[in-house]
């Protein structure tokens, strides 16, 4: 009897017990992959992760209908939709394939009433979707991302100027808006004191008034941290520098061809990362005073040779993220390697001049000397093996790698990098980020069939003109447990290839392919059809060709990707939806 009553006593009511694990253990459980774990513990479990989730990100608007998530999720706060693939990045995508934030919009305004950091990327915009979400949302709005989107203009940020008073980030960065004039940036300046970040980077915002940017400095003296702007000459912001004292991030505007201009030139005491746009060497002074702070450089579009970034570099010992082009060569990494212990990314893009080049001895050098790194991309014009073998053993830390091998070059040191590509997997085991662009010839089916042994924790994978035939694609789809984005270029498989692939791993959640072997009934592609699985064929219609190549036709590419919601319906011309058969359950 005594046992009975322990016991009684030992097993309270389920749901209440269910309740109390779920609140002791959720407010220590961040991560969005942990907070899915949860949810598949049991229907309880997965109810209250529903009403309990903060933040959702949605990796392509169309895997799910907004009504869906509203209902999964009532009280969001944060949320995130990606709309065009990746590839439109690189106009490998017509402008017209779709991604409309308006059916998203429409929903926060009626059902979302808890959300507060709204970010869309890749994305078509209305100035009537802007209209929308500031009337419904615009007092409670903190952050407002429209990144890399399209399709609106200034009298949409007019509108959040006016009415999104309490915004703590505005995020316009390499959007394409069209502009009437500057007045948007004058009402926020206006409406505004509490702003932290403003971002229009990168965009053809070009009418906006050096005044208004001094007002936001002066009205938000003690929150304004980062601020990103369109091209302008940088002597006309010495007053706005003067009265943003917090500043920590500034990017944009432009240095001359006239450096006096620029002799007594201050920036504020707390800036530590900076773009420096056509900053030539003759500029380079006016950075010297806090060179020693600096923590992030982007030098994309600084009009810089090998020896000026030698001579900046060696004054940055606390540089932790460079975005820089191949001009920086590998004496510049060399150098990097040396004084720039505290570096965790580095991102080396092709420059438009032949003189940029960067080979495995540079890699070689970065990986000895910066083993804080975390994010390595790099576009390269000679490798080996060696490098690769060097990034293996001493990048412990890497969780996202990139290699892009350009074509400056006919003859390269080492060809194929199976062995590198394997020692370096085997080396870097934290790596969730895998790109390996490269040429004919550069990996083969054995190097396809290493990734999938070794590449045990990689989610998201680009393959660029690798492997020889079917075999390879089948090996690497005999590893990778973890893959749920693959992108692919280039490669010449099969149709039949391709779908075995997808087939055999079943964490697969997105694909997009250009260049592989088609049918001309797309039947082999029918066949890695599964429950929830949207396919569609892309024209290369209404894709610019590249400058000097009016004749050149991209190759169609296929995108598939899972969705809760079926087949969208929103295609255009140059979108060809592809039906699985009809008995597929």
């Amino acid at each position: 009897m005594e046992e009975d009553l322990k016991s009684t006593r030992l097993q309270p009511d389920s749901t209440e017990f269910t309740d109390t694990v779920f609140n002791c253990v959720v407010p220590y459980i961040h991560d969005h992959r942990d907070r899915s774990s949860v949810s598949l513990v049991c229907r309880k479990w997965c109810e209250l992760d529903g009403v309990t989730r903060k933040h959702v990100t949605v990796a392509i608007c169309y895997s799910t209908t907004p009504l869906r998530l509203s209902q999964r999720f009532p009280h969001l706060e944060s949320l995130t939709v990606k709309g065009k693939p990746r590839a439109a990045m690189f106009d490998l995508i017509p402008e017209n394939w779709g991604g409309f934030v308006t059916p998203w919009v429409r929903i926060i305004d009626d059902k979302l009433n808890c959300l507060k950091c709204l970010h869309f990327r890749r994305m078509i915009v209305k100035d009537s979707d802007i209209d929308l979400l500031t009337r419904s949302r615009g007092s409670e709005l903190r952050v407002l991302k429209l990144d890399l989107c399209s399709g609106f203009s200034t009298d949409g940020l007019l509108r959040i100027g006016k009415l999104c008073g309490n915004l703590r980030v505005l995020y316009l960065q390499e959007s394409l808006i069209a502009e009437k004039d500057g007045e948007w940036l004058h009402e926020l300046a206006l409406n505004n004191s509490v702003l932290e970040s403003l971002n229009f980077y990168m965009t053809d915002l070009g009418k906006f008034s050096f005044k208004d940017l001094e007002l936001i400095a002066k009205n938000c003296r003690e929150s304004l941290v980062s601020v990103k702007i369109s091209e302008c000459d940088v002597a006309d912001l010495a007053e706005f520098f003067n009265n943003a004292v917090r500043l920590e991030e500034f990017g944009g505007g432009a240095f001359s061809n006239q450096p006096d201009k620029y002799t007594g030139l201050k920036f504020p005491p707390l800036l530590k990362c900076v773009a420096l746009n056509y900053m030539s060497q003759t500029d380079i002074p006016v950075v010297l005073p806090f060179a020693s702070r600096i923590t992030k450089l982007d030098l994309l579009y600084a009009l810089f040779d090998t020896d000026d970034h030698c001579f900046l570099v060696q004054r940055c010992p606390n540089l932790e993220v460079l975005d820089t082009r191949d001009v920086i060569r590998d004496r510049g990494l060399e150098i990097l390697s040396q004084y720039c212990k505290k570096l965790r990314r580095i991102k080396i893009e092709r420059g438009d001049d032949e003189e940029g080049f960067v080979s495995q001895t540079g890699l070689i050098s970065l990986a000895r000397g910066c083993l804080e790194l975390e994010c390595l991309h790099v576009n390269l014009t000679d490798i080996s093996n060696e490098a690769l073998e060097c990034v293996g053993t001493h990048l412990k830390k890497l969780y996202d790698f990139r290699m892009i091998l350009l074509d400056k070059e006919e003859r390269i040191t080492e060809l194929p990098l199976d062995n590198g590509v394997r020692a370096l997997l085997n080396g870097c085991n934290k790596l969730e980020r895998l790109g390996v662009y490269l040429r004919p010839g550069g990996l083969t089916d054995v190097g396809l069939g290493y990734i999938g042994q070794y590449a045990q924790n990689v989610r998201y994978m680009l393959l660029g003109f690798t492997g020889e035939t079917d075999a390879g694609l089948i090996e690497l789809s005999k590893g990778c447990p973890k893959l749920q984005k693959l992108e692919m270029r280039g490669c010449g498989f099969s149709e039949h290839a391709l779908s075995t692939f997808v087939l055999n791993v079943p964490s697969l959640r997105y694909l997009w392919i250009q260049g592989y072997r088609a049918s001309e009934n797309c039947s082999g592609i029918l066949a890695m059809a599964r429950p929830f699985w949207n396919m569609e064929l892309i024209s290369s219609e209404g894709i610019d060709s590249a400058p000097g190549n009016s004749e050149q036709q991209q190759p169609p590419s296929l995108l598939a990707y899972y969705s809760l919601a079926g087949q969208r319906t929103d295609f255009p011309e140059t979108v060809l939806p592809l039906h699985p058969p009809v008995n597929l359950h």
